[in-house]
């Protein structure tokens, strides 16, 4: 069984090889990606290098933006962030953003071309669905069965079951002052602010460019409308849809909207839930979603021990906490709401985040997630425009990632070049092993407590097994290059059913050299 690799690709930028990029420039200024830079030989290299398996397209819906096209006036520039505009700002559920096309004319066609590339290539595609929110100035020219979200709203009902929208009866919105153009825009009555901010003042920090959707408090008409959007684009032959924000979302609609997905569509759909409570997390998954994101988990936990605020131990307390969901998890050591590995705001260095790419990957039988640029060490350090120099690639304006870039252009640096290489072999090494990528885990981590050749706080270590592999995984989240000499416990050889040798056994610690925030696999049989 192939281990679930999923590459997130911003289109925007993945393809724009322009070095001259302007701090808030605009389209022609600055240029785009197109869907055409992503080529047949790109997406096998993605599956043959990086053994990718889906790649998820960020920000492909038509959403607020500053350009017009035909047919596709600009927003209100008051509703948009940026000069791109925020992939999360959906203007229209059934089209495409028309910059992302040679001919924004023939956008839908184009898009479709790269989701037939992406099924040639053998790799599924994932796209976004943004339950909670939609962009402020939302309009569909799509001859849809059901109408308009907020066609046949009755602002004056306030929050109401009858309503797509909740409002504010007899507010005007007042956007932030700080907005350019916040007095030319009219809004009556205000509308809920997508992130949950029921007034009609929010604030610069707020989802200010969008409105949140009224699921009510049972089946309603926004359901169906929904319903209907992700019908369409599982038709157009999406493998599957990426979430946003599902805690903001009734947990019922899920449950009523994935079974019908799929058992319409007849084929395999896949819904991941970006959700941050792991409280929910089982929640979420009885409801019928294949994947969640473990940011409160695992990400947050290889965080903190990879910038030296939490215990190399902490691994343990997250895996156990997990139990039985374990496989249902995304792991990700990065993803465009994350600052960079490698940037001055996390661990500078690339480098320093491998321990914590070999547990990430390996420790459980979760499916991973490479954000497009990590995997050549990208830094995020740019000042791009809207969110200044944050640590993060840009979501909100046109630009050209250096990473990338580089890479597309054959110029990368002998770091980028390494990090890659890095990237490359340990993806080998987990398609090449039952064992590393679907095996049975023990972790050894409560075994070496007091063991003086091994540092609960800064290594970590686990055992991966299928019948005729086991493979010793350690990881070492210090500044020095180590050899770790760990203790295999008895429970170990029974947990796998196979026997202590004179070679293998529970009294004989097993040694393994790692690098300075590196890490190590063994073959112990």
């Amino acid at each position: 069984m192939v281990k679930r690799i999923i590459y997130q690709m911003l289109p925007r930028y993945f393809g724009n090889v322009n070095g001259n990029c302007r701090p808030s420039g605009s389209l022609d200024e600055n240029g785009c990606g197109k869907f055409s830079d992503i080529t047949p030989a790109i997406l096998e290299r993605l599956r043959d290098e990086l053994k990718i398996t889906d790649i998820w397209y960020t920000g492909v819906l038509d959403h607020a933006t500053t350009v017009s096209f035909p047919g596709k006036p600009s927003s209100s520039v008051a509703v948009v962030k940026g000069r791109a505009g925020s992939p999360y700002a959906v203007r229209d559920y059934f089209d495409i953003a028309p910059y992302l096309a040679d001919n924004p004319e023939q956008r839908f066609e184009e898009f479709k071309e790269l989701v037939k590339r992406t099924h040639e290539a053998g790799l599924k595609a994932i796209i976004d669905f943004v339950p909670n929110h939609v962009a402020r100035e939302y309009a569909s020219s799509y001859a849809a069965k059901e109408r308009n979200l907020g066609a046949d709203d009755d602002p004056s009902l306030g929050e109401n079951d009858l309503n797509d929208f909740i409002y504010l009866p007899g507010e005007h919105l007042h956007l932030p002052e700080c907005v350019p153009g916040y007095d030319d825009y009219h809004e009556y009555p205000a509308k809920v602010t997508g992130n949950n901010c029921y007034s009609a003042y929010p604030s610069v920090n707020d989802w200010y460019d969008t409105v949140k959707l009224n699921y009510g408090s049972r089946h309603t008409g926004t359901w169906d409308k929904m319903a209907e959007i992700i019908s369409f684009w599982a038709a157009a032959g999406i493998d599957g849809f990426r979430c946003d924000m599902v805690e903001m979302v009734p947990v019922a609609f899920f449950a009523w909207l994935i079974p019908k997905v799929k058992t319409e569509a007849g084929r395999d759909i896949s819904f991941i839930a970006e959700v941050y409570g792991m409280s929910r997390y089982k929640e979420y998954s009885d409801a019928g979603f294949d994947l969640l994101y473990d940011k409160s988990g695992l990400y947050d936990t290889l965080r903190g021990i990879c910038t030296s605020v939490m215990p190399a131990s902490g691994i343990t307390r997250n895996w156990q906490m997990l139990g039985e969901l374990q496989p249902k998890m995304l792991n990700f050591l990065e993803n465009h709401d994350e600052q960079r590995i490698a940037s001055g705001f996390f661990c500078g260095d690339a480098r320093k985040s491998y321990a914590a790419l070999y547990v990430s990957l390996m420790f459980n039988d979760a499916a991973f997630m490479i954000y497009s640029g990590q995997e050549y060490g990208e830094r995020g350090m740019d000042e791009e425009g809207f969110s200044g120099r944050d640590g993060r690639s840009t979501i909100y304006d046109f630009w050209s990632v250096g990473s990338l870039r580089r890479a597309l252009t054959g110029q990368s640096t002998g770091e980028e070049n390494a990090v890659y290489e890095k990237y490359v072999s340990l993806l080998a090494s987990l398609a090449a092993s039952k064992a590393l990528s679907h095996g049975k885990t023990f972790d050894l981590c409560y075994a070496n407590y007091g063991n003086p050749g091994f540092d609960p706080g800064r290594h970590f270590a686990f055992l991966k097994y299928c019948p005729g592999e086991l493979k010793l995984v350690a990881a070492n989240f210090s500044g020095l290059d180590t050899e770790m000499a760990i203790r295999i416990p008895a429970h170990a050889f029974e947990y796998f059913s196979i026997p202590e040798t004179p070679g293998l056994n529970s009294k004989t610690p097993v040694c393994i050299k790692t690098g300075a925030w590196d890490g190590a696999i063994s073959d112990l049989i």
